[in-house]
């Protein structure tokens, strides 16, 4: 699986599809990522799909069981990068996708996954 690497980024996970994937890659793909959510304890996956003029439905179908499937693992996953032509084209197939998170970019994905605000530390005296 050279061509989808997967970077660990403070706890998110960034995947970035360089290429056009075969249904046997795509396959393969949801099981490491999977696998690394639960190796690494991921809060988060970013999936980066900007190179990519086509997503076909299996691959559509395959992120937003990703999506499913790092839910239960206490983990959300947000689509970055999709290009207009891609949205219209899964639309027009009704592959709206439901409960996917989507992004336009890279850095506003990692602001959708960023953990909530804490209560402030002050020191004890």
């Amino acid at each position: 699986m050279a061509g989808v690497p997967i970077v660990n980024l403070n706890g998110v996970l960034l995947v970035t599809i360089q290429e056009e994937l075969l249904d046997q890659s795509v396959a393969e793909f949801e099981s490491a990522l999977t696998e690394k959510v639960v190796e690494t304890r991921a809060r988060g996956v970013l999936i980066d799909v900007s190179v990519l003029d086509i997503i076909d439905s299996f691959l559509a179908r395959t992120l937003h069981d990703i999506a499913a499937i790092t839910s239960l693992m206490a983990a959300r996953t947000v689509v970055v990068g999709m290009r207009p032509a891609v949205a219209i084209t899964l639309v027009e197939l009704g592959l709206t996708l439901p409960g996917l998170l989507t992004a336009l970019s890279v850095e506003e994905g990692l602001s959708l996954l960023a953990p909530p605000p804490g209560p402030a530390r002050t020191a004890l005296r």
